[in-house]
């Protein structure tokens, strides 16, 4: 069946690209309603936008979403991810500025927010994405790919290549299933390479950035106080980005992603070739053998990371 939140949820911060405060409220939603997000602060005219593929304005460093009116919502893709990880389908996220909070720069707080509350089963039948045929984008730095699933879920394969000795070349696969991304994923945050910080605050960007928000690193050093979270954490979070990146096909998905230095833009135009080619998906009911294998499915709280 579908799902909600048992009651709602705030978390309070700054947006990591603007350096402005938020405070983001994760609300109940009714079956069929999906994903949306709300502009409190903005009193007239449309100031809801679906959390979708289609409303996605591309932007190399966050994912953001826009209105048919221009209101807009950015740095959506690690509540996203929480809300997948922790399978909820349906909710109105309100927020009362145009960036979502960064946190810790992970998704670990959301999921805990979440947990706290409690998904609650709605009366309506979950649909799925399955993937039936290959799907692929690919530009000259990368690829991002979608095929068939080999099991019942969603898994994936990711890697990176960075100059700095501290992050250098990872790869990593997980098959999403249950709790895998609360356990292994949830709690990996952004990070950039120090050389970048002053060429993004140049064009306006990370302008909330911490050593507390982000991993930083020079050459060879995590300059971040308290290193890494996991000696791989920087795929860990590119594949943490993914998940909420697909999370705006708007249902879950059955097959398998691949990702080779791909970023935001690439997920986003992954989908619309998706979406643009009706032969290789088809949406299906999710029998009760797939729900239970689903990203979420079954979380409990002792699985969070202690860093929440």
């Amino acid at each position: 069946m579908q799902t909600t939140l048992r009651s709602s949820v705030s978390f309070d911060g700054v947006g990591l690209h603007s350096g402005e405060p938020a405070r983001l409220t994760i609300r109940p939603a009714g079956a069929d309603h999906g994903i949306w997000f709300r502009r409190t602060d903005i009193a007239l005219g449309d100031t809801c936008i679906p959390a979708r593929w289609d409303q996605v304005e591309v932007s190399p460093l966050c994912t953001r979403i826009v209105n048919r009116a221009g209101v807009s919502v950015s740095t959506i893709e690690h509540v996203m991810a929480a809300l997948a990880g922790c399978g909820v389908h349906n909710a109105l996220v309100e927020i009362d500025g145009p960036e979502v909070p960064i946190l810790d720069g992970s998704a670990a707080p959301f999921v805990r927010g979440i947990v706290s509350r409690g998904v609650r089963l709605l009366g309506k039948p979950l649909m799925a994405i399955e993937i039936t045929a290959p799907v692929e984008v690919r530009t000259q730095h990368g690829l991002a790919r979608l095929t068939p699933a080999t099991g019942p879920g969603l898994s994936m394969d990711f890697r990176i290549a960075f100059p700095d000795a501290a992050i250098g070349e990872q790869s990593k696969r997980l098959d999403l299933a249950n709790g895998t991304f609360v356990r292994e994923l949830c709690d990996s945050r952004t990070f950039c390479r120090a050389a970048d910080v002053d060429a993004m605050r140049a064009v306006g960007k990370a302008l909330g950035g911490t050593y507390e928000n982000a991993v930083v690193v020079d050459g060879d050093k995590v300059l971040s106080p308290g290193g890494l979270r996991h000696a791989d954490e920087a795929v860990r979070h590119k594949m943490l980005d993914a998940l909420g990146d697909l999370a705006l096909a708007g249902l879950p998905i059955l097959g398998h992603y691949e990702g080779d230095k791909a970023g935001h833009a690439m997920t986003n135009a992954l989908l619309h070739a998706l979406f643009a080619t009706p032969e290789s998906y088809r949406v299906v009911i999710v029998d009760e053998y797939t729900a239970a294998r689903l990203p979420g499915a079954g979380v409990e709280r002792a699985e969070i990371p202690a860093v929440a």
